[in-house]
């Protein structure tokens, strides 16, 4: 996933530290928005693109620390970098253990803080990728048919058609054509593409079906 089209999101409530900001971000190639309060991005339309919030630590009416529960009762996968006027050890720690990518603090380095939007953004792309790949192999699970979904679990398990077809009581020709229906809906051209997709969303063959 590209992130040269990547957007940062600045939420400051000093009007100059916001113009600074957006002028480094834009100057390394990013787009950039600035918000002057944690409401106001809060009433932004939702972004599902690749993005990464610098985030004022203090702020009135509702801090930093407060918009990163909110976004993390959203479910929101965008990286958050703190900026702090002052350092504060034990609100750092937390910040990082709900999921803050790095805690800078003010005035910040540009070098520091372009590399960890960077990093944030790869970040980023990663995951959206991952989530659009569980997406996509979970539509293609609910295709397959009961039978289908039996067979796959025997073929997760590392058994052959024959072997197969003894377990489920039906002949091994049956069982080669629902394996290669459930290869077709699952868009795989061999088992350790299956393989693969199935560890992808955490199926793997029940305890009954292993060898």
């Amino acid at each position: 996933m590209d992130t040269t089209s990547a957007i940062v999101f600045v939420i400051d409530d000093d009007a100059s530290v916001r113009r600074s900001l957006v002028r480094l971000v834009r100057s390394a190639g990013w787009e950039a928005e600035a918000f002057d309060s944690a409401q106001s991005f809060l009433e932004r339309e939702p972004f599902d693109g690749v993005a990464c919030i610098v985030l004022d630590l203090c702020m009135p009416k509702m801090s930093g620390q407060e918009l990163q529960d909110r976004l993390r009762e959203r479910h929101s996968l965008m990286p958050i970098v703190f900026l702090s006027g002052q350092s504060d050890i034990p609100t750092s720690v937390a910040a990082m253990k709900k999921g803050a990518v790095d805690f800078l603090l003010k005035p910040v380095d540009s070098d520091s803080l372009l590399r960890v939007i960077g990093e944030a953004m790869e970040r980023h792309a990663q995951c959206l990728r991952q989530a659009h790949d569980m997406a996509n192999i979970g539509g293609r699970l609910v295709r397959l048919s009961a039978r289908e979904r039996e067979v796959l679990e025997q073929v997760l398990t590392g058994r052959l058609n024959k072997q197969i077809a003894s377990e489920l009581g039906i002949a091994e020709k049956t069982v080669k054509v629902h394996r290669g229906r459930l290869m077709a809906k699952m868009e795989v051209r061999s088992v350790a593409e299956l393989v693969h997709q199935c560890d992808v969303v955490g199926v793997s063959a029940p305890e009954r079906c292993r060898l």
